[in-house]
């Protein structure tokens, strides 16, 4: 599959969004028009443009090396654009000091004020700005009542726990209003249970306040369960932005399809058309997919179907349609709590099959012959061609 990177994502999903009428009322909104940032004359960020409605809650989602933690630096102003323009609420942004463009910051490592006290952190950017003692008082036990810090207002960072450290930045963060909030790998340092939690409050901070959230992360569950739109990223440039299930139900190319959540890729050739429906040989027989894609007889493709989506049964079992039947044999087993993930080697290749624990559904054991499905609907078809 050596030609995923050329195959071009603003056929499914623009890198060049058109414009949108910012919400009445709100503030906050961003535009990134070409940006591009070289280092060395390595492109970090390579001419990306991106709309962003005030009031959204964004994430940008992509591996180490992808830009999305550059594309937050640049925006925050701590490094400068080699080419394009930053704009928030239509002013440009991107020749203002970091400083000036009143925006709220909550770091991976939370960069808190070891020296001073919860209360003290929380009241620094309010000193910064100036704002009166009376009305910085009242902000503050506003800011720490809303993150349920109020009863450890006088205690020290080392006195806190990572979820505890994590509430404070956000208070710090959004204590003096600003109409946009930039997070960058924020809840990587927690565990998984504190971070699940922590997601649902930040979800919910966003409700109340109604601000502009733009969070960087590399977990592709934290940014579907989080976000209104995710921004996928691809060596600096925009793969695909759309809402969390469009992009993990109808990516643009392998590359998306493969980071956004797990994938089996079969590689084949279209056999018959007929209409939308497609026949496909590959190695593990004959795979049928429905695609709106225009296609012709002989392309090379990779069918991609969702481990979810497939279902593991006793072989030559009857009952229920299925436009695939593999055969293969249980290589691994893993519970996951609310389902059973198999690893099931056909021969060619291995197949993972994530199926929810249920009375309906066998149990099979490392060895166990089985027969793995799916239906044609749940296919997605790429072109693999190298032309």
């Amino acid at each position: 599959m050596n030609n995923i990177l050329r195959i071009q994502p603003a056929a499914a999903a623009p890198a060049h969004p058109t414009s949108r009428a910012p919400l009445a009322g709100r503030t906050g909104a961003v535009e990134f028009r070409g940006i591009t940032k070289r280092y060395a004359g390595v492109a970090a960020v390579d001419d990306v443009s991106l709309q962003i409605d005030a009031g959204e809650f964004v994430s940008l989602l992509g591996p180490s090396g992808s830009g999305k933690s550059t594309l937050l630096m640049l925006l925050a102003g701590f490094t400068e654009p080699t080419a394009g323009e930053i704009l928030v609420d239509g002013r440009r942004l991107d020749q203002v000091p970091p400083n000036r463009r009143n925006q709220g910051l909550v770091f991976q490592s939370y960069a808190l004020f070891p020296h001073m006290t919860v209360q003290e952190n929380v009241a620094f950017p309010l000193k910064a700005r100036g704002f009166p003692a009376d009305k910085a008082r009242e902000l503050i036990e506003q800011a720490l009542r809303r993150v349920r810090m109020e009863n450890l207002a006088q205690r020290y960072p080392s006195q806190l726990s990572g979820g505890q450290q994590q509430r404070v930045a956000l208070a710090r963060a959004t204590v003096f209003d600003p109409p946009l909030i930039l997070m960058d790998e924020s809840l990587s340092a927690l565990d998984r249970k504190l971070r699940k939690e922590m997601q649902v409050e930040i979800k919910d901070l966003h409700h109340e306040l109604g601000k502009t959230i733009i969070y960087v992360t590399h977990d592709q569950e934290e940014a579907l369960t989080m976000s209104d739109r995710v921004v996928v990223l691809q060596a600096g440039r925009v793969a695909q932005v759309g809402r969390p299930l469009d992009v993990y139900e109808t990516p643009c190319n392998p590359y998306v399809a493969g980071f956004v959540g797990e994938a089996n890729f079969i590689d084949g050739a279209v056999n018959r058309i007929n209409g939308t429906q497609l026949e496909i040989l590959t190695s593990l027989g004959v795979v049928h997919a429905v695609s709106t894609q225009r296609w012709r007889i002989g392309a090379k493709v990779t069918a991609m179907v969702r481990p979810e989506a497939c279902l593991v049964r006793v072989p030559g079992r009857t009952g229920g349609t299925l436009d695939a039947s593999i055969s293969g044999v249980v290589s691994q087993v893993a519970f996951l709590g609310d389902s059973h993930q198999y690893h099931i080697d056909t021969g060619p290749q291995s197949l993972v099959a994530k199926v929810a624990r249920s009375r309906q559904n066998d149990l099979f054991a490392h060895g166990d012959q089985v027969e793995v499905g799916f239906h044609r609907e749940d296919v997605r078809v790429f072109s693999t061609d190298e032309s």
